[in-house]
C-alpha cells in the first residue's frame, strides 16, 4: 500500500466503507452514522483512536466489515500498546454481536450471541495481528538501515585507524632510519669541510653539508605531519581535541545534550582520549539503544578530571549483533595509559553509562 499516495489510499477505502454501508442501510439515522465514520476514515492515520472509538457506533446498527477493519488495521498499526488493543477488539467485536434495537436481546438465544461473539472476535484479531505486522517490518526496516550506516561508520574509522598506523609506522621508518642516515651525512661533510684543505674539495663538503641540513628539516616537518595525521585519506589532518566535541555529536544522529568543561590546559593526549571515549559511546547507542538520547557531562576538580556519557533506554525494538566487544577494551587501554581508570555498566532506569577518570597533572 505504501507504493500508492495517501490521498488516493483514503479516498478508495472511504468509497469502499460508504458502499458497504449501504448497502446494509436499514433506518436514515443508522446511515447518517455511518456516513460520518466512513468519512472519518480520511484522518484515521493522524487520530486513530478517535475515528475508531467514532465508527463503534454503526458497527452496532449495522452489519459492516470494511469499517471495523480498516480503524483496528490502523489502531494496530500506530500503536504499541497490546492490552489497549485487545481491549478495542473485543469492544469492537461485542458492537457487532449485540442485537439492535437493544430490545430484541430478550428474543435471542444465548448460545448463538456467544457464537457470533467467538466469530467476531476471530474477525477483529485479523486487523489487529496484520497492523502489528506492518509496525514490526517497519521497525526492522529502520533498525537495518541504522545497523548498515552504524557498520558504513565503522568501516570508515577501521580505514582511517589503518591509515593512521601506516603514517606512524612510515613516521618511525623516516625517522630510524633516514634521519639517521642523514645525520650522518651532515656530520661528516661537516668533518671533511673542516679536515681538508682543498678548496674544491671545502666547497663540495659545505654544499652537502647545508644539503644534509635542509633534508633533515623537511624530514622533521613530514614525520610530524605524519604522526599527527589520521583522518581523511585525501588530507593530513589533526588529531581530535576537545573542541571537534560538538561537530561529532552534531554528526552523530543522535540527540545528545553536551555540558561542562575541562581546563583550557588540559594535555593533548588527555582531549585524544575523552574525544575517543565519546565518540565510542555515541557509537555504542547507535547500534544498541536505538531511539535512545544521551548526556555528556565533562567534569573536573582538584585530583581528576573526565568525562561521563549516560544514554537513555531505547525507545525502538533492537536486534541481536554481532559485536567484537574491542572498543571499550581500547578506551580501557587508553585510560590505562593515562593512569586513569574507565566504568562502564547498565543504569537503574534501563540506560547505559561510560564514565572515565583521568589524574590531573600537578
Amino acid at each position: 500500500m505504501s507504493r500508492f499516495p495517501a490521498p488516493l489510499v483514503s479516498a478508495v477505502l472511504v468509497v469502499l466503507a460508504g458502499c458497504d454501508a449501504w448497502l446494509n442501510r436499514e433506518r436514515p439515522f443508522e446511515v447518517a452514522f455511518a456516513a460520518v465514520a466512513c468519512a472519518a476514515l480520511a484522518v484515521r492515520r493522524r487520530y486513530p483512536m478517535a475515528v475508531f472509538l467514532l465508527g463503534l457506533p454503526p458497527t452496532l446498527f449495522l452489519s459492516l466489515a470494511v469499517l471495523p477493519f480498516a480503524t483496528l488495521y490502523t489502531l494496530a498499526e500506530r500503536y504499541r500498546n497490546r492490552l489497549l488493543l485487545a481491549v478495542c477488539a473485543v469492544a469492537s467485536a461485542a458492537m457487532g454481536t449485540l442485537p439492535w434495537p437493544l430490545a430484541d436481546y430478550a428474543h435471542d438465544e444465548v448460545p448463538h450471541t456467544f457464537i457470533e461473539f467467538v466469530y467476531l472476535v476471530a474477525m477483529a484479531a485479523a486487523p489487529v495481528f496484520l497492523g502489528q505486522l506492518v509496525q514490526a517490518r517497519r521497525d526492522v526496516s529502520l533498525r537495518l538501515a541504522e545497523v548498515e550506516e552504524a557498520r558504513d561508520h565503522e568501516r570508515r574509522l577501521h580505514a582511517q585507524n589503518m591509515l593512521a598506523r601506516e603514517r606512524a609506522q612510515l613516521a618511525r621508518e623516516m625517522h630510524d632510519v633516514v634521519s639517521h642516515q642523514v645525520s650522518l651525512i651532515a656530520v661528516r661533510s661537516g668533518a671533511l669541510q673542516v679536515g681538508t684543505k682543498d678548496a674544491e674539495a671545502r666547497q663540495a663538503a659545505r654544499t652537502i653539508r647545508e644539503l644534509s641540513v635542509t633534508t633533515l628539516d623537511e624530514l622533521r616537518h613530514m614525520v610530524t605531519l605524519l604522526r599527527i595525521s589520521g583522518g581523511d585519506i585525501n588530507e593530513l589532518t589533526p588529531q581530535p581535541t576537545l573542541g571537534d566535541l560538538r561537530r561529532l555529536i552534531g554528526s552523530s544522529g543522535i540527540e545528545a545534550r553536551l555540558s561542562g568543561e575541562l581546563p583550557a590546559q588540559t594535555a593533548a593526549t588527555v582531549q585524544r582520549t575523552i574525544y575517543r571515549t565519546v565518540q565510542e559511546a555515541l557509537t555504542n547507542v547507535r547500534k544498541h539503544a536505538p531511539g535512545a538520547t544521551a548526556a555528556i557531562a565533562l567534569w573536573h576538580d582538584d585530583a581528576e578530571l573526565g568525562v561521563t556519557v549516560t544514554n537513555t533506554p531505547p525507545t525502538r525494538p533492537t536486534l541481536s549483533l554481532p559485536s567484537a566487544r574491542q572498543g571499550l577494551v581500547g578506551l580501557r587501554e587508553r585510560a590505562d595509559l593515562l593512569q586513569g581508570t574507565l566504568e562502564s555498566g547498565p543504569t537503574a532506569d534501563g540506560g547505559f553509562e561510560i564514565s572515565l577518570r583521568v589524574p590531573r597533572p600537578a
